[in-house]
C-alpha cells in the first residue's frame, strides 16, 4: 500500500479526518484539487458540539482564540432564540469564526501530527476490490495511482468520489437561491442607521465585512449564475434604500437551497463524510459542522479496523448512525428555507408571518426550545443501541474526575483513545491490563454524575458506549462483553497495510 487511507477534499471535514487517523496511528494522504487554500469563508460558525469535539482532542482553546462566542443562535431566523444554557456542557454557545481559519488551524494540527496534504491533486477515478482501492489522480505532473487501503470522499456536493463509487445521491433540486458578498469598503455610518434590515450584515476579521441576501425578484436564478458586483449594489438599494457604501468585493457568490443526501455513506472500502454527503441550504449553519462530526464518527473506527482490533461491523456503524443524522440535517434546513422561501413571496406573506409569530411563541416553552436547540447545536445527537441502556449512544458530560486528580473526561480523550470511568474501583483492574493500548481508565465521583451508573466507558469521539448500572451486578464477565462489543478484545488481529 502507499498510504493506509486517502482523502479526497482538504476542506474542514477531510483535514478533521486526517488528524483522527494520524493521531491513531495511520498513514494518510489529504488530496485537494485546489492550487492553494481558499481565502473565502461560506460558513461562519462552530456549534457547540464542534466546539465540544474539538476540546475532546485538545485543540479547542486554538479556535476560541481567534473567534467570539455567541450565547444563542437562531432557527429559520426567527425572532426567538435557541438558548443552549439549559445543556450540560461547558460550551454553551455558538463560535464565530471563518471557515478560512477553521480551515488553517487544523491544516496545523494536521501536518504537526504528519498528515500529507497535496493541493493541485484530484482524484479523478478509483477501482476497488476486496483488499484495497486504487485511486487515479491527477496532479501537477499528471496523472498517478495511489494504492490504499481505504478511500474517503470530503470532496463536496460534486463529489468525484461519490460517483466513482456509484453511490446515489437522491433529493430535490433547487427552487431559490441566495446572494452573498464580502467587502472592503463600507459606509459604518449607513450599516449603523439602517437599524432593522433585510439584509443580515456581519463583520469579518481583516476588516471584511459580509451581506447576505434574498432578493424576491432574482430567487429564482440558478445558483450557477455568477454573481455581479453591479447585481449585488443594485439589489441593496432596492430592498434596503442604500448601497451601504460597498466596494472592492473579495467574494461574491450565489448559493441554493439543493437539498440531497447519500444512500449509502459506504461503498465497500469507499466513504462519504461533509458535503459529499449531504448538501443543503445553509440554514442556521449546520453543513461545515455535521461535516466535522461525520469525521469525528468515521475517524476512530477507521483506525481501529487498520490497527486490528475494531469489533465485526464496526465500520457498517458510520452509515447506520450518521445517516440518520444527515437526514435530520435536510430535513430540519428545508422547513427553514421554506419559511424564507414564502416569506418572500407576495401572496404567502401574510400568512407566513402568522406562522413565523406563532412559531416564535412556541419557542418560549422551553421543552420546544430545547428540542430545536440541541438538533442544531447536535448537542442531543445520539447513536442508540436498540433494546440496550437508554444513556447509550448520547454524548458523554465532561465530568471532573477524582483520579487522574483535577482531570475531566474530555482530557483523557486527546489521544483519541477509549475512556472508562468506574465510579466505584471494582473494574479499574481489568480494564487497565487487558485494554491498557486503547482504554485511559479513571476513577469518577458518582456525586457528579446523577443518573445511576456504576461503570461507563465512553468512545473516542465522546459518545457513551457502555454502562453498569448500580442495580446491575458487577459481573467481569458481562463487563468484558460490553467492552468488547466497542473496543474489541484485547488480542488485535494482524491487519495488512
Amino acid at each position: 500500500m502507499d498510504t493506509d487511507v486517502v482523502i479526497s477534499g482538504a476542506g474542514p471535514t477531510g483535514l478533521l479526518l486526517g488528524t483522527e487517523l494520524a493521531l491513531a496511528g495511520v498513514r494518510v494522504r489529504v488530496l485537494e484539487r485546489q492550487e492553494r487554500r481558499h481565502d473565502q469563508s461560506r460558513a461562519l460558525t462552530l456549534h457547540p458540539r464542534s466546539v465540544e469535539i474539538l476540546d475532546l482532542r485538545g485543540i479547542a482553546d486554538r479556535f476560541l482564540a481567534l473567534g467570539r462566542t455567541v450565547p444563542s443562535w437562531h432557527f429559520a431566523g426567527l425572532s426567538k432564540q435557541l438558548d443552549f444554557s439549559a445543556f450540560d456542557t461547558r460550551h454553551g454557545y455558538t463560535l464565530f469564526l471563518e471557515q478560512v481559519h477553521t480551515e488553517r488551524l487544523l491544516e496545523e494540527r494536521a501536518r504537526e501530527l504528519g498528515v500529507e496534504v497535496s493541493y493541485g491533486h484530484e482524484v479523478v477515478s478509483l477501482t476497488q476490490d476486496e483488499n484495497g482501492v486504487d485511486v487515479a489522480v491527477a496532479g501537477p505532473g499528471g496523472e498517478f495511482h495511489l494504492r490504499a487501503a481505504y478511500l474517503v470522499g470530503c470532496d463536496g456536493g460534486r463529489s468525484k468520489v461519490r460517483e466513482s463509487a456509484g453511490i446515489g445521491f437522491p433529493g430535490t433540486d433547487g427552487t431559490m437561491s441566495a446572494m452573498l458578498g464580502d467587502f472592503a469598503v463600507v459606509d459604518a455610518d449607513a450599516i449603523a442607521a439602517a437599524g432593522k434590515s433585510p439584509v443580515l450584515v456581519v463583520p469579518l476579521t481583516d476588516g471584511l465585512t459580509r451581506f447576505v441576501l434574498t432578493d424576491p425578484e432574482r430567487m429564482r436564478v440558478p445558483a450557477t449564475e455568477p454573481v455581479t458586483f453591479e447585481e449585488f449594489r443594485d439589489t441593496l438599494i432596492r430592498l434596503t434604500g442604500t448601497s451601504f457604501g460597498i466596494a472592492e468585493p473579495k467574494w461574491l457568490s450565489r448559493f441554493g437551497n439543493a437539498t440531497r443526501l447519500a444512500e449509502n455513506y459506504r461503498a465497500g472500502r469507499v466513504f462519504l463524510a461533509g458535503d459529499a454527503a449531504h448538501v443543503h441550504f445553509p440554514a442556521a449553519g449546520q453543513g461545515l459542522n455535521t461535516g466535522l462530526q461525520d469525521a469525528m464518527n468515521l475517524g476512530w473506527k477507521l483506525a481501529a479496523e487498520l490497527n486490528g482490533w475494531a469489533p465485526p461491523a464496526l465500520l457498517d456503524t458510520y452509515h447506520s448512525e450518521r445517516s440518520p443524522v444527515g437526514r435530520l440535517v435536510t430535513d430540519n434546513t428545508q422547513a427553514q428555507t421554506l419559511l424564507l422561501e414564502l416569506t418572500l413571496v407576495p401572496d404567502y406573506r401574510g400568512p407566513v408571518t402568522a406562522l413565523r409569530e406563532m412559531l416564535d411563541s412556541l419557542l418560549e416553552i422551553p421543552q420546544v426550545n430545547a428540542r430545536l436547540a440541541g438538533q442544531v447545536s447536535a448537542l442531543t445527537t445520539s447513536y442508540p443501541s436498540p433494546g440496550g441502556d437508554p444513556l447509550v449512544g448520547t454524548r458523554m458530560p465532561d465530568l471532573p474526575l477524582v483520579s487522574p486528580p483535577g482531570s475531566r473526561i474530555s482530557e483523557l480523550l486527546h489521544t483519541g483513545e477509549f475512556c472508562y470511568v468506574d465510579f466505584t474501583g471494582d473494574g479499574t483492574a481489568q480494564v487497565s491490563t487487558g485494554w491498557k493500548d486503547r482504554i485511559a481508565v479513571a476513577t469518577g465521583d458518582r456525586g457528579t454524575w446523577n443518573q445511576g451508573i456504576d461503570e461507563v466507558l465512553v468512545r473516542p469521539d465522546g459518545h457513551i458506549a457502555w454502562v453498569r448500572r448500580e442495580t446491575d451486578p458487577p459481573d467481569a464477565t458481562i463487563r468484558r462483553t460490553g467492552i468488547t462489543a466497542w473496543a474489541g478484545t484485547p488480542e488485535r488481529t494482524a491487519v495488512g497495510r
